[in-house]
């Protein structure tokens, strides 16, 4: 069981989202060295990082059920916890940040929350 049993139609399958999700993943990374402030530098990596380890896991579970001949899903539990866990930390650092910002009283924080929505 190795890279060469896998089909040609897997194998470019699999490549195709590694590839994918590394040009992802790197384009987050750019921007989280690009970016001008903290606040905007917040969004970059974490969209990168889900949707970059989205496509990983998915060329993950191709090759692993081409090459054991069955369906393996242990991906879907890692993508998962990144689906949930990414969008708390992002939450998380941004409150910690305003907080800190707006008792300091550094210019970059938003002033004020903005006003609810009503559906």
């Amino acid at each position: 069981m190795s890279a060469p049993d896998l089909p040609l139609w897997a194998a470019i399958l699999v490549s195709f989202f590694l590839v994918a999700g590394a040009l992802v993943t790197l384009l987050g990374s750019i921007g989280l060295w690009r970016l001008p402030d903290f606040y905007a530098r917040l969004h970059a990596p974490s969209l990168g990082a889900t949707l970059g380890t989205g496509l990983i896991l998915v060329a993950s579970m191709i090759c692993f059920s081409v090459l054991q001949g069955r369906p393996l899903v242990h991906e879907v539990l890692i993508g998962l916890f990144v689906t949930i866990t990414t969008p708390v930390t992002l939450m998380l650092l941004a409150s910690a940040s305003l907080y800190r910002d707006r008792v300091e009283g550094n210019d970059a924080a938003p002033k004020k929350d903005p006003p609810p929505t009503e559906l």
